[in-house]
């Protein structure tokens, strides 16, 4: 690599190369396999909130442009380009579900869930629900799947409305959506609440 520089990635060079490349939605970041370029100084919060070289990123556009060229590969978290492709650290998920418009009921109800973001996903087989519980805790921590393996955190208030249209099926407390249901606690689990 005589006579060149090496170029370290940064914020700004990875959003310019987005802004040049992107048409409307989201780009396709499945089909772009560029170097990787090593780690950014980036941080997505459980939150939500990202972070650049420590300080939050508060311009919401910037947050949006960033998210639409994330990517997860190898159990990894990348920000991906045509031309480059740098690591990030994500504290838990790297969405926040905000928001969930219900239509429908019982096996008929369609969920559709928006993050912080603005993506949207409606909950079903190729977008499943699941909580996890803190085996200390026992504090659930419900996720939908949003697009290519990168999942939402669903925020308290949007989990109690869930919670509030569960009900009991096969021996689960859970939530349909799109014909699936999902499950939340055992039932036997709610018994005494």
């Amino acid at each position: 690599m005589s006579g060149q520089k090496a170029v370290t990635p940064s914020a700004d060079g990875i959003a310019e190369a987005v802004r040049a490349s992107k048409s409307r939605g989201l780009p396709p970041v499945h089909l772009w396999t560029p170097p990787f370029c090593g780690d950014l100084d980036m941080r997505i919060a459980r939150d939500g909130t990202w972070y650049y070289q420590g300080s939050p990123i508060t311009r919401p556009q910037l947050v949006r442009l960033f998210s639409s060229i994330l990517k997860l590969e190898d159990d990894k978290y990348v920000l991906v380009t045509p031309v480059e492709k740098v690591g990030i650290t994500v504290d838990d998920a790297p969405f926040v579900a905000t928001d969930v418009e219900v239509t429908g009921a019982g096996q008929d109800q369609v969920l559709e869930f928006t993050t912080h973001v603005d993506d949207t996903a409606i909950a079903g087989p190729e977008h499943p629900i699941r909580v996890v519980q803190d085996p200390e805790t026992e504090e659930p921590a419900p996720y939908v799947m949003i697009r290519a393996g990168l999942e939402a955190l669903i925020d308290r208030k949007t989990f109690y409305r869930l919670v509030d249209l569960g009900e009991d099926h096969d021996g689960w407390f859970g939530i349909w959506s799109s014909g699936t249901f999902f499950r939340i606690i055992p039932s036997e689990a709610l018994d005494g609440l």
